[in-house]
Order: C-alpha cells, then sequence, then structure tokens
C-alpha cells in the first residue's frame, strides 16, 4: 500500500504527540553553587513510586499548567514523609494535578530530611521562594503571587517558611539570600505544627531535631509561636480523625494567627485519615479543594470568574 508524505508525516506527528505531552517536567538544581553543609558520604538519592529518601542535593521540579491555562500565580509545593522522606506521588501527586488545573504553576521541592536536620529543610524553603522571586519573569509568574502547599511534615516546612523567613538560620551568605524567601500565601493540610508535647509528632520532632532536642529548640520550631504580623495569609484544612498528627496541631495554629490578627480560614472536617483528604469517598472532607480555589480567588491570587 503506498502512502502520501503528507499522510505519512500525519501519523508520526500522531504517534510522537502524546510522548511530547508527557515529556518529563524540568528540574531544577536549587543550590548550582554547591550545597551548605553537604554531607561528604552523600549517598545516591533513591526514589520508590513518587517518595524520595537520601536528598543530598535539592530541586525544584516544574509542573505547568496545560498550554494557555497559565495564570501568573505559582505555590512551592513541599510534600509530606515526617521528615524522613518526600512523599510527592507519581507525577507530582494529586494536589500537583489539581493545582495546575487551575492555571498554577507548581514547583515541587524536594527537600534535605532526617540526614541533615533543623536548619537545612528550612534553608532549602527559603532558597525555593527566593529562587522563584527572582526568576519570576522566566518562569512566566508574578513575584507577588508565590505561595506556597505542604502537607504533613511538608505543611510544617511551609510554615516555617512563613515565621522563620527572617531567621538567621534560613540565610547561608549565598547571592540570594536579600530576595524576600516569605510565601505570599499559605496552604497548610493536615499539619504538624507544634514541636512540643502532647500534640507534637513524635518522628517528625526526632528527624528534624534529633533524640534530645533543647526546649529553646523546640520552641523556636514551633511555629504557632513564631507568628508575627507578617505571617501570610493561610487556608488549612484538617480531620478530627487523623491519629498521626492529631488536630490540635492546627487550633493551635488558627488562635496563633487569630492573636496576631492575621488572616486564616480553617475548615476542619470530622471523616479523614492523614494525608491530603481527597477521596471522595470520604464525602464533605473531599470538598476542600474547592473551598481553597474560592479562598484564592476571593483574595486575587487566582482571576475572578466573570
Amino acid at each position: 500500500m503506498h502512502l502520501s508524505p503528507r499522510l505519512v508525516l500525519c501519523l508520526a506527528l500522531a504517534l510522537v504527540a502524546p510522548l511530547l505531552s508527557r515529556a518529563a517536567p524540568p528540574i531544577i538544581d536549587l543550590w548550582p553553587e554547591g550545597v551548605p553543609g553537604l554531607k561528604p558520604d552523600a549517598g545516591p538519592e533513591r526514589e520508590e513510586n513518587g517518595r524520595f529518601l537520601n536528598i543530598h542535593h535539592p530541586t525544584l521540579t516544574v509542573f505547568a499548567p496545560p498550554p494557555g491555562k497559565a495564570n501568573g500565580t505559582a505555590v512551592i509545593y513541599a510534600p509530606g514523609g515526617g521528615y524522613v522522606r518526600v512523599a510527592a506521588g507519581l507525577n507530582g501527586g494529586e494536589l500537583t494535578t489539581w493545582l495546575n488545573s487551575l492555571g498554577v504553576t507548581v514547583f515541587m521541592l524536594k527537600y534535605r530530611n532526617a540526614e541533615y536536620g533543623h536548619p537545612a529543610p528550612l534553608q532549602d524553603a527559603l532558597r525555593a521562594v527566593r529562587m522563584v522571586r527572582s526568576r519570576a519573569a522566566e518562569f512566566g509568574v508574578k513575584p507577588d503571587r508565590i505561595g506556597m502547599l505542604g502537607g504533613s511534615a511538608g505543611g510544617h516546612l511551609t510554615a516555617c517558611a512563613g515565621t522563620l523567613a527572617d531567621a538567621p538560620e534560613g540565610r547561608t551568605g549565598a547571592a540570594l539570600d536579600p530576595v524576600n524567601g516569605r510565601p505570599d500565601f499559605m496552604i497548610l493540610v493536615f499539619p504538624v505544627i507544634s514541636m512540643q508535647p502532647p500534640y507534637g509528632h513524635a518522628a517528625s520532632i526526632r528527624a528534624l531535631l534529633g533524640d534530645n532536642p533543647s526546649p529553646e529548640l523546640r520552641h523556636h520550631l514551633s511555629v504557632d509561636a513564631q507568628v508575627t504580623a507578617q505571617t501570610p495569609p493561610t487556608f488549612l484544612v484538617h480531620s478530627t480523625e487523623d491519629r498521626t498528627v492529631v488536630v490540635e496541631n492546627s487550633l493551635l495554629f488558627f488562635q496563633a494567627m487569630r492573636r496576631a490578627n492575621r488572616p486564616i480560614e480553617m475548615h476542619l472536617y470530622p471523616k479523614g485519615p492523614h494525608g491530603a483528604g481527597m477521596d471522595p469517598k470520604l464525602g464533605p472532607t473531599a470538598d476542600w479543594p474547592k473551598l481553597c480555589e474560592a479562598w484564592m480567588r476571593f483574595n486575587g491570587w487566582l482571576p475572578s470568574r466573570n
């Protein structure tokens, strides 16, 4: 059978197009000049079904919205993992997919964990905000619409970026240090907040602060104690069924934001184990992304609907 050159070209494009659409997202080295305090015995990173372990070279993976849908808002996504791993999920996970559907450019942060402890994760988070803000034009985002979203321990790291952006240990002497590292808004999903008993998540505390952290260090990294008039507006979601990170963590942060007269919207649900709470089987809990979208539109981080 003879095929015309035009038909052959059309068939080839039809075969190649799906492959192009699944091209790997760009990955940006967070510390191209050298990771601060890099361990001399750093071994290879491991990836297990969207979970990253033994991270020594932090990165940002850029997940762009569908062509023509980007609206200039960026979210740096800090997945959870108890400060032992970064559990993003395959292809950035369901939170990335949801944000992309809203036209948000997502920068998934692979940050250092228990191999380093504090302040390495904070340095990575602030560096991520500084990098995206300093290269906003290049990434097609607005420098005043850079938010951060974190779940579980990633929620703690997000809240650290919002409350400890000016902490001295967050600076490394890098050229980007003068750039504002505080996110413009925060989305906290089933977050770790306290490093204190009785509500602190013991595994996250041990991974981040070691076996016997001082009372001063526990207080410093209990982000509810660090809320100020500069803490960004926050959307917070949690469930009272969560037995891994108890809901009192979120209540502490809500109360701290109220004392500081800072804007916060909180949604608590009776159903939903620890996680993102997006499973439709959880009923109303799974609707929190719709409420978060409305919050983002109301505050101008997403365009209003006509």
